[in-house]
């Protein structure tokens, strides 16, 4: 992503490392990818027990081609089928990057903003 991505250092000190990602995936967890001729183009990740979207990332040179959009209505459709009505997520503190406004127009509400400055967006299924 050209906006609001992060740095394998900063997914690391998120929990997100390779050595985590199968023990996210087990039980609640639970994630897709999209791919483009054979290469990993997007991936979204979920926590159906926590009700939350904690990654959806795509390549910037395949931006604008549908896949968030995909991945994240994929994402959200698995949710409420686990019986989650809310989901939540946070993105960027600059409420102005493009994410915000890509959520936004697929049907979040911005919940405010966490103490650590993330902006919070919900969503009822």
């Amino acid at each position: 992503m050209r906006e609001n991505h992060m740095t394998v250092e900063e997914l690391a000190a998120d929990g997100i490392t390779a050595e985590s990602l199968p023990g996210m995936l087990r039980g609640s967890g639970r994630g897709w990818v999209a791919e483009l001729e054979g290469q990993v183009a997007g991936f979204v990740m979920v926590d159906a027990e926590e009700a939350t979207v904690f990654a959806l990332f795509v390549r910037p040179d395949v931006e604008g081609q549908g896949l968030g959009r995909a991945l994240l209505e994929t994402a959200e459709r698995w949710l409420a089928e686990q019986g989650v009505s809310e989901t939540w997520l946070v993105t960027d503190r600059d409420r102005d990057v493009r994410a915000n406004g890509f959520y936004r127009h697929l049907g979040w509400q911005d919940d405010g903003v966490q103490e650590d400055g993330q902006v919070r967006f919900v969503k009822k299924h």
